[in-house]
This record gives structure tokens, C-alpha cells and sequence, in this order.
């Protein structure tokens, strides 16, 4: 058996238009050199390719990790969500009849929380609004919106466009018999949504937001936004304070004892915090105060596992036939690593959205403590930590296949910061400059790919011509690299869901017959040594 590593370099696409594109302005010399003399493709990661509803979707970190893990296309967040809504089936779930049942029986409020934007990453404004018509049209009488202000997944000042959207769409449903308004909100990077543990006081202070209208008052969000931009010129919507809706010094849409509240975000890493705060009785992230009593539910249930949240509207993609179940069906002993802002990407999204593993004798994962600081003071991040455990873990010889990820790319791109961000791709090619002579040395074969763009486009141009910081993932192939390994790449169009039957194939495996392996008749050993990936 080929042992193998498989390095994702979070974030680092190949642009299509060289603008703001740090990957191209970054020093690499061995990423450079792997392109060169390396069998290499470059294979989509937005997308069809993995489960979203169309190609204008951009990829993102939690769909990519999924199809890179598990080898096959499933329908994900957007597509699930649209389908539901679609067919009817999410105003006829459990979750749907329960929280709408219990506003129409105590004359209560239904609230909504998630991120206003059309980015379909973590959510989109249809989904809010599609889920305000059918609160109407089964008697909720009242609902209070807390908008999550995104310039991140979208162009970086864009919130009143969409504040506009909702505030026109919640307009033409007004009536005497129904009102519904935004009752709070601020930006994504300050307020609710955290993830992976990092910073409990961001979600404390979205939740006495939200919950209790604890915050700086204004008119409106308009004003509020408005208000910020002006004091803070240049501030970006993800980083705008936290306002609060009040009338009369009072906030309009605080949360009380017979309420219901959905989070209507559909991706679940950052929706995870949040929703224990509101669901788990045992609780110890934050004092909560004296939390009104209130059904609560997600749009998805975020963690399966951990039966989060108890109530969601969209039973998530039973994802089967994992790459890590695979190997441990064949004895194979595997290693993940990575700082904790990917942490959970190589397990739990790795793994089919399971946070437990398939075996604790032969999965083993690591995680590097992630820095509580701006990513672009540190674009660094933990890459030389993460690179030392990669490279113990080849050295123990015990792991026939290793999996690490640099987030750097992605997490340094999304600030907008140009030099951070080159630097960053400069720290990721550094530690592919220690791992390469290690992989040699132990006769590891190693595939560096990448789940999405976002470094090589951090800027944008309008129809008008006029430049503009860019801070969301690109549209952008990612680079598929074979070190250490004889092989040429075979001609076609391929995504990150091609990548584990290739896997398999350098380590000596037929592919699962699930996985998009399109290698059936193709694959064959020449009178060289030179074998046939990724597959045509």
C-alpha cells in the first residue's frame, strides 16, 4: 500500500481575471515548482460540482470538505433548503407545525435570525422571505427579524441593499392583521456567529441582542448602518456594531415567554453556539440571564451527532460511503490536523457532518489552538504548528493516510487585506517547503489541492469600472497537484468529488463503487509505470 497525505490549501483558487490576486503576487516557490514539474489539473469547487444549486454559487469550506471526504455529489444547504420550499415540505415539518402552532395559540411573536444576504453560503434572503409569507399565511400574526449583516459571501457594503429587499418584501405583507419588522441586528464577524468555540463573548453579545434588545438604539437598520459608516469610515458590513429597533426608548422586538425562533441560516458551523445558547438546558457558554421560555429551531439540524438543534425545518443529506469509513473498512490507520478554525472541517464535515469517528483505534485528530486575533495581524496563523504534527505523523510511519488543512487562504483573504493575504499563501508554501522532503524521505505519496477560492480574488470590478475590495470566496478552479507519485493526469472536467477515488487508486484500492469514479475502464497500468489520474 502507497501511503498518502493530502494537503488542502484552504482558499487558494486560480483567478480568471489577476485581480487582487494574491496567490499570483504571493513569493512560492515550491507551490511554484510542484505546478511545474508535478502532474497537475485544475478541478471546480463551487457550484454543481458540489451540491449547490448552480454555478453562480460559490463553493465554501463545509461543502468542499464534504465532497473531498465522501467522493460524491449530495444536494447541500441551498439546494436542500430551495427544495423544501419548493415542494411545500418545510411549511409540513415537525419543527414548521410546532413553532407556528405555538404562535397562533398564545398570540405570540415568531422570530428569525440569520444572515441577510444572497450569498448562499450560509443562508440566502429568499429563504427568510419565503419563510415570513408562510408565517403570515398560517396565522403568526407578529414577526421580528435580527439581520446578520454579511460583506463577506457578498460585496463588502452591500447590507442596504438588502435591508431595502427585506423591508419591501415585509411591507407588501403588512396589514391590520400582520406586522412584521427588523428588530435587531450587526455585523457577522462582531455579533451570533461564531464557530468553533473561539469566542463565546461574540455570541453573548448577539444573543442579549436579539433576546433581551440589549444594545445602542435607532430608528431603524438603515439608520443604524447609516450611523456606523459615518463614524467609522471605511468599516465593512461584517464588522458593523451591533443596533438594536426601539420605539419610545424600547426595543420593538424583544423575545418573550411563548415565543418562537428559527435561525434561518442553513450552513451549520457557525450556527452551532448560537443554537445551544437557545437549546441546551445545561448550558455554560455564557449567564444567559433570565432567557425567556421559547421553542427554538434551525433551518438544518447542525450537528447530527450532538442532536443540534432538537427542532429543524430540513432533514440534512444522509451522507454515506464516507473516504474514512472506506480506510477503516481496510484497516487503514489515517491522521487529521488542523487549527481550530478548520478543525472541524477535516473531521466532522470530512466525515458526512459526523462529529463522531468511525473507529477511535484507527482515526486519530489533532487540533492547533487557533490565535484570538484579527487574522490579517497574524496571516501566519498556525501553519508552522500544523506543519510540525503533519510531519510527526509521518515520521511515526503509523498512518497510511494523512489530512491536514491551512486555513490561512481563506480566513486571512476574507479581511479584504491584500499584503496579509499574500503572506498567508507565502506561510502555506513555506510549509509545503518542510513536508515535501519528509514525504520523500518516508515514501509518502502527497496531493495538494485546495476546497475553494478566495485568495486569488480579493478584488472586483462593477459594470461601471470601478474597483472594489472583494472579501468572498471566488468562482475559481483550485489546484490539484500529485507528488511523489507516477502518474499523468487523464483529460476531462473533474471537482472535488474526484479526489477520493484518486486517493484510493495511488494507495493501491479499487475505488468504492459510490464515489464518482470514472476510471472503470481507464485506469490501467501501462508498460510504465505511469498510471491515469484523475480520471476522464
Amino acid at each position: 500500500m502507497k501511503k498518502l497525505v493530502l494537503v488542502v490549501m484552504d482558499g487558494v483558487g486560480k483567478s480568471k481575471t489577476g485581480l487582487g490576486d494574491a496567490v499570483s503576487l504571493a513569493n512560492k516557490p515550491t507551490l511554484d515548482m510542484l505546478l511545474k514539474d508535478c502532474p497537475n489539473t485544475y478541478i471546480k469547487a463551487h457550484g454543481t460540482a458540489v451540491g449547490l444549486p448552480s454555478d453562480d454559487d460559490m463553493g465554501n469550506s463545509e461543502v468542499g470538505h464534504n465532497a473531498l471526504g465522501c467522493g460524491q455529489v449530495y444536494s447541500q444547504g441551498a439546494k436542500l433548503v430551495e427544495e423544501a420550499i419548493e415542494s411545500g415540505d418545510i411549511f409540513k415539518s415537525a419543527a414548521w407545525q410546532e413553532l407556528k402552532n405555538n404562535c397562533v395559540a398564545n398570540a405570540s411573536a415568531m422570530h428569525f435570525i440569520g444572515l441577510l444576504s444572497d450569498g448562499n453560503v450560509h443562508s440566502n434572503i429568499g429563504h427568510l422571505i419565503a419563510l415570513i409569507k408562510g408565517a403570515k399565511r398560517d396565522g403568526v400574526k407578529k414577526v421580528f427579524v435580527h439581520v446578520l449583516l454579511d460583506g463577506r459571501d457578498v460585496p463588502a457594503t452591500s447590507a442596504l441593499t438588502y435591508v431595502d429587499m427585506l423591508e419591501n418584501a415585509m411591507s407588501e405583507l403588512n396589514d391590520d392583521n400582520f406586522h412584521a419588522c427588523i428588530a435587531s441586528g450587526g455585523g457577522r464577524m462582531v455579533i451570533t456567529m461564531d464557530r468553533y468555540f473561539a469566542n463565546w463573548d461574540m455570541v453573548k453579545a448577539g444573543f442579549y441582542t436579539h433576546v433581551y434588545g440589549e444594545g445602542r438604539g435607532f430608528a431603524s437598520a438603515t439608520e443604524a448602518i447609516e450611523t456606523y459608516r459615518n463614524e467609522n469610515p471605511g468599516i465593512i458590513d461584517q464588522d458593523l456594531p451591533a443596533f438594536v429597533i426601539k420605539k419610545d426608548g424600547q426595543p420593538v422586538g424583544a423575545m418573550h415567554d411563548g415565543d418562537s425562533v428559527i435561525l434561518f441560516n442553513f450552513r451549520g458551523d457557525r450556527a452551532i453556539e448560537i443554537s445551544m445558547a437557545f437549546d441546551n438546558a445545561d448550558f455554560h457558554g455564557f449567564d444567559r440571564g433570565n432567557m425567556p421560555k421559547v421553542l427554538y429551531a434551525g433551518m438544518l439540524q447542525y450537528d447530527g451527532d450532538l442532536h443540534l438543534p432538537k427542532r429543524f425545518l430540513v432533514e440534512p443529506p444522509q451522507i454515506k460511503y464516507t473516504l474514512s469509513e472506506f480506510l477503516v473498512n481496510h484497516g487503514v490507520k489515517s491522521y487529521a490536523v488542523s487549527e481550530t478554525q478548520k478543525y472541524g472541517h477535516v473531521t466532522y464535515f470530512w466525515n458526512g457532518n459526523r462529529s463522531e469517528k468511525f473507529s477511535d483505534e484507527l482515526e486519530v485528530w489533532d487540533e492547533v489552538p487557533s490565535d484570538n486575533v484579527p487574522f490579517d495581524q497574524r496571516p501566519w496563523m498556525k501553519s508552522a504548528e500544523v506543519t510540525d504534527k503533519v510531519i510527526e505523523a509521518i515520521e511515526s510511519e503509523q498512518y497510511g493516510f494523512i489530512r491536514c488543512n491551512y486555513p490561512n487562504g481563506d480566513m486571512v483573504g476574507h479581511t479584504g487585506n491584500l499584503d496579509a493575504t499574500r503572506i498567508a499563501v507565502e506561510a502555506v508554501d513555506l510549509a509545503l517547503a518542510r513536508l515535501l522532503p519528509v514525504v520523500k524521505k518516508h515514501d509518502y505519496a502527497l496531493i495538494v489541492t485546495a476546497d475553494h477560492g478566495n485568495a486569488d480574488e480579493m478584488l472586483e470590478k462593477n459594470k461601471k469600472g470601478v474597483i472594489s475590495v472583494r472579501t468572498a470566496h471566488s468562482l475559481n478552479p483550485v489546484p490539484f497537484i500529485v507528488y511523489n507519485y507516477d502518474c499523468e493526469i487523464a483529460d476531462g472536467s473533474f471537482g472535488l468529488s474526484d479526489v477520493a477515488a484518486t486517493a484510493v487508486k495511488i494507495m493501491g484500492f479499487e475505488a468504492d463503487p459510490h464515489w464518482n469514479n470514472r476510471t472503470k475502464q481507464r485506469l490501467t497500468l501501462s508498460e510504465t509505470p505511469a498510471r491515469q489520474l484523475i480520471y476522464d
